[in-house]
């Protein structure tokens, strides 16, 4: 969570036009999952300290209490401390295109009564009541005409049960941060161009319905890399007994 900067009076009629095209742009696209139009949009990183509107330190996460180690160390969000979208120091081993959304599925045993009912592909992701099955979802996020893809490692800001809005159609409240409705990287921040305060456009978004891109390439917790390395592992499986023919007498 991110401590939040006066925002720009366009930025501010855009989010007035986003409240009332919200239920109209739904009901057109007939997308299972809808765009959510004219968020504020607020950067955090991992490694983040604790301090202004940030009160928790973000070297853990919703669903990791080693988040920093996880990914490999501190995420720097100083431009100058970046290359190519990764900081200069290490080679995250999560991916660095990751967002936080105010919803957490878990509780302290289990997960939380609503889950079932408001998380839309529950019943498909479930493994077990130890495990998230929000951790790690596809977010496609637009500003203007760029839109990057990035995965839900944590839960922010501010709230962590604010299904009615993750899931449905209520708008962030405007009394919290100014309205901010999702947390986002710097990857995701430096691919998109945008402010440390901004406004941008989300949606859920299925793993086929995402193309290959920087956010496509790096991560333990990447479907993309999981994926690679599996079909990576079936064929080198499929090509010993091959091989072995070949050297047969």
């Amino acid at each position: 969570m991110k401590a939040i900067s006066i925002l720009s009076i366009g930025a501010l009629a855009a989010i007035s036009a986003g409240c009332s095209s919200t239920s109209q742009s739904v009901s057109a696209t007939g997308e299972r999952y809808p765009w959510k139009k004219n968020i504020v949009t607020t950067v955090f990183w991992i490694g983040e300290k604790p301090g202004g509107n940030n009160p928790v330190p973000n070297r853990i996460s919703s669903w990791d209490k080693n988040w920093s180690r996880s990914y490999g160390g501190f995420d720097d969000p100083n431009p100058a401390h970046r290359r190519n979208l990764i900081p200069v120091k290490f080679t995250p081993r999560q991916n660095p295109f990751y967002c936080a959304l105010p919803y957490n599925d878990k509780a302290a045993t289990g997960h939380r009564p609503e889950a079932p009912r408001v998380v839309p592909w529950f019943k498909e992701a479930y493994q077990g009541p130890g495990v998230s099955t929000c951790k790690d979802r596809w977010v496609a996020i637009r500003k203007g005409d760029r839109t990057v893809y990035a995965q839900w490692e944590d839960a922010g800001p501010f709230r962590t049960d604010y299904w009615q809005y993750v899931f449905g159609n209520e708008r962030p409240k405007t009394t919290l941060n100014r309205g901010a409705g999702l947390d986002v990287s710097p990857a995701v921040r430096d691919y998109l161009g945008l402010t440390e305060t901004d406004v941008t456009d989300w949606r859920f978004v299925e793993f086929s319905e995402v193309p290959r891109g920087p956010w496509s390439t790096l991560g333990e917790n990447n479907t993309f890399v999981i994926s690679d390395r599996k079909t990576g592992n079936e064929l080198a499986q499929a090509s010993k007994p091959a091989e072995a023919r070949a050297i047969a007498p």
